[in-house]
């Protein structure tokens, strides 16, 4: 079952636990929703209050907690601390994975990553020879950074010329924003729940950054919420009203083919985030990777 998204936009509330439900309680109006179905909160608005209670069950279910700052921009992430009965073993493995490894890693996210975007922007009535061929060249490490090549013709081809990706902007900025923030929660609910540490990442090293393995792992989902946040902008959608968030929130739904059919895209990154662990253990050599990676024709109209 895939769970649902919960965000507290609104000013003064007050999150609690009710008998297995969280509850939300603002302007004597009260909203809730079954702690079991919940996937992720993000808090958006500034004056809101939790209970210890709330908060521990959701930690103790693997739902994260995404905090927004300006613009929908995360700033913080409460994230579960004991989430697979293997964690001592995984998290050890993970700590101690050879340099050439994760590497070798990266290079497949990367690939995987430039790929997507080539197939998005051909949904998009887009096509890019180079970006296949970037894909094709890409080694160990991207020591080439072809990952940043590729944004410089990505970018332009899917949001037109004058597009600029800044995380303080508003508009299409703000919608790519609040898309991203709930890919990261759902990345980060995979990795505790594969029972990996989500501060020990394969490639980002931004330092006081306690995400770094969901900005890792959420790299080849990326360009689904590109593509949504670009119809939706194109739809003449320039603001974050309920109707989009809900259009954002709903990426995690879309269904991608996979060796077990078609497969939520919130249950591929469980998926990677395992084949990950099975990696550090060296189990395999291969991240479980949906094949291709966008979804399945009409999910994202």
């Amino acid at each position: 079952m895939v769970g649902q998204i919960v965000e507290l936009a609104s000013e003064g509330g007050r999150i609690s636990l009710e008998r297995g439900f969280l509850t939300v309680t603002s302007d004597k109006r009260t909203g809730r929703i079954a702690i079991d179905d919940v996937e992720a909160v993000i808090a958006s608005a500034q004056g809101l209050t939790y209970s210890n209670a709330a908060l521990a069950a959701l930690a103790e279910r693997g739902a994260p907690l995404v905090i927004c700052g300006k613009n929908y921009a995360p700033t913080a992430v409460l994230v579960s601390l004991d989430g697979h009965y293997e964690q001592g073993r995984r998290i050890a493995a993970q700590a101690t994975a050879t340099k050439p490894l994760n590497k070798q890693l990266w290079a497949q996210l990367v690939r995987a990553k430039i790929i997507a975007q080539s197939l998005m922007l051909d949904r998009h009535g887009q096509t890019s020879a180079r970006l296949d061929r970037l894909a094709d060249s890409v080694r160990s490490g991207d020591p080439d950074n072809l990952e940043a090549q590729a944004a410089q013709t990505y970018w332009p081809l899917l949001m037109g010329k004058d597009f600029r990706r800044d995380r303080e902007s508003d508009g299409i900025n703000s919608l790519l924003n609040y898309g991203y923030a709930v890919l990261r929660a759902s990345t980060a609910r995979a990795i505790a729940g594969s029972g990996l540490h989500p501060s020990l990442s394969i490639h980002h090293q931004s330092r006081g950054e306690a995400m770094r393995l969901a900005d890792d792992l959420m790299e080849p989902f990326r360009p689904a919420i590109d593509y949504v946040a670009r119809s939706l902008w194109a739809a003449g959608e320039t603001s974050l009203t309920p109707q989009v968030k809900l259009a954002l929130t709903k990426v995690l739904q879309l269904d991608y083919k996979t060796s077990n059919g078609r497969t939520p895209l919130s249950v591929c990154l469980s998926r990677l985030s395992n084949s990950l662990a099975k990696a550090y253990l060296k189990e395999t050599d291969r991240l479980d990777l949906p094949k291709p990676l966008c979804p399945l024709a009409g999910a994202t109209q």
